[in-house]
């Protein structure tokens, strides 16, 4: 299935998670096992030259190893196969030391990883080019006036730069977070038949740590064949990645409704059209990420089931590993990626945002009132009183403002000037903006 892989995905981690990809993956480790082991004195240094002389230059046929997986239960059996048989071809002697004293999951799992790590890299870079983008839209609309919401309806006044602030915290955890595991899951395996190295008799560690600085991997203290938490980890990073950016594409949408109309998508020729309704400018990049911030859930949660791994070696949970952890990675990074291209193209509609905030005839001030009444009468009396009066306002289809100060039992808390200030939604911003200061300036000192 690849009529979805621009939308959902992007070229550049469709070729890292390529099957050419996979393959080559694999013979980079088999070539570096192959130097680490001519290093330690292990393998004959010709031999170790010439397997890594094939696996950069030999072309396998893709679609022969998927035929062989079929059978032999994983792809590295039938790779190893042909890499063997093509170095014998060129050199009868060094053949015999092709995959020395490793198994089939040490190749697939430092295989993934090193494709894993290629992928990061693209990822960090988009984490840091939306973080950078947010940063900026938010400092410009620091005091842009927009309707807080809470349950979907009219709360209280906040600002457009606030909003996005959020967003960017959220998105500054997640660089942090990345940062912090990155060493830690990005680390060698290789432990031979059952995570001893007994066939390389003695030497695996002095291979293992020379492996692992040529595939530059964190070297672990142990083999880690049915100890999956790495593979989790990485997973249940990118799940925790897509619902911040669901959540972010969830607000964007809600914003950009007709009734509500304060956010839109940038236009462009094809994009965001209906086949039908010419007028329609859908909000294409919400879709994309909210589709993926759907399903990537459940796939982490198929990596999380397939931890409880049998013994030292797992049946049935490693392999459904191999399609799950790299289809999280697209779905997310590719989420990542269209929202980063969409978001410094994002039309503002500030007048509107204007007109929402005063669209309830100054209900959304009520809580303003209420507080400077219940200075003087207490909490819950000053919210009756201002919940009555809100119901007067609803009834009369007047301003709130004009029922209080028509209000007799609401004589002497306040002067006109005084209602005319709580009625000033600058005046009620609470301290967002020293919150927004704090999240633009953890952001700068990334940036540097």
């Amino acid at each position: 299935m690849t009529l979805y892989d621009e939308l959902f995905s992007y070229s550049a981690l469709e070729q890292i998670f390529s099957a050419e990809s996979c393959v080559k993956s694999i013979l980079r480790f088999e070539a570096a096992l192959a130097v680490a082991e001519a290093h330690t004195g292990v393998i004959p240094q010709g031999a170790a030259q010439k397997v890594a002389e094939v696996c950069a230059t030999e072309t396998f046929d893709v679609s022969a190893i998927a035929r062989g997986a079929a059978h032999a239960g994983n792809i590295a059996i039938p790779l190893i196969k042909m890499l063997t048989e093509a170095v014998s071809r060129r050199d009868q002697h060094a053949a015999r030391y092709v995959h020395w004293g490793a198994t089939s999951q040490d190749a697939i799992d430092t295989g993934l990883f090193l494709q894993l790590r290629d992928a990061l890299a693209l990822v960090e870079s988009d984490l840091a080019r939306l973080s950078e983008t947010l940063a900026t839209l938010s400092s410009a609309h620091r005091t842009t006036l927009v309707v807080a919401r809470t349950w979907m309806q009219h709360a209280l006044p906040t600002t457009f730069g606030f909003v996005v602030a959020g967003w960017l915290d959220a998105l500054l955890r997640h660089r942090h977070r990345l940062a912090e595991i990155r060493p830690r899951i990005l680390s060698l395996q290789f432990g031979g038949a059952a995570g001893t190295l007994a066939a390389l008799r003695g030497d695996g560690p002095k291979v293992a740590r020379a492996l692992a600085g040529e595939l530059q991997l964190t070297l672990p203290d142990a083999p880690w064949h049915t100890h999956r938490d790495r593979m989790a980890e990485i997973a249940a990073f990118f799940g925790l990645l897509s619902g911040t950016l669901g959540k972010m594409a969830r607000d964007i949408s809600l914003h950009a409704q007709t009734e509500v109309g304060e956010l839109i998508e940038p236009a462009g020729k094809g994009r965001g059209g209906s086949s039908t309704m010419p007028h329609k400018r859908n909000p294409v990049t919400c879709a994309i990420v909210l589709a993926a911030s759907t399903r990537v859930p459940g796939l982490v949660s198929t990596v999380l089931s397939a931890m409880p791994q049998e013994q030292q070696r797992g049946l049935g949970g490693w392999h459904s590993e191999w399609e799950t952890l790299p289809e999280i990675v697209r779905l997310s990074g590719g989420a990542l990626h269209h929202l980063t291209l969409m978001l410094p193209h994002l039309e503002v509609d500030t007048k509107r945002m204007r007109q929402n905030l005063e669209s309830t005839n100054g209900l959304i001030f009520a809580e303003a009132v209420s507080t400077t009444i219940a200075d003087r009468v207490g909490k819950m009396p000053a919210h009756e009183l201002l919940e009555a009066a809100c119901k007067r306002c609803l009834e009369e289809g007047r301003h709130l403002k004009e029922v209080l100060r028509d209000d007799p039992s609401l004589q002497g808390y306040f002067s006109s000037s005084d209602l005319d200030s709580l009625f000033d939604a600058k005046n009620y911003l609470g301290s967002s903006e020293e919150f927004l200061d704090r999240i633009i300036a953890q952001a700068n000192e990334l940036h540097r």
